[in-house]
């Protein structure tokens, strides 16, 4: 466990805006979700907005890992 928390934590030093990257286009996919037509599974994403709300509390995540690391 040591050892994967190591190898994460020195691959966001080097990486540092990846999270809030991968947020943005979670939130960007959320958008396209609600373009999409109303199939089952995309109407249901669409209506929770899952990814935005993922997207979101990743993006912050990462802004507040950054400073940190």
């Amino acid at each position: 466990m040591n050892e994967l928390l190591k190898k994460v934590s020195e691959f966001l030093a080097h990486h540092k805006g990846l999270p809030v990257l991968i947020g943005v286009g979670m939130i960007l996919l959320n958008l396209l979700f609600n373009l999409l037509p109303h199939w089952p599974v995309v109407a249901w994403l669409a209506e929770t907005d899952l990814f935005l709300h993922l997207g979101a509390a990743l993006g912050l995540f990462g802004i507040i890992l950054g400073d940190a690391l």
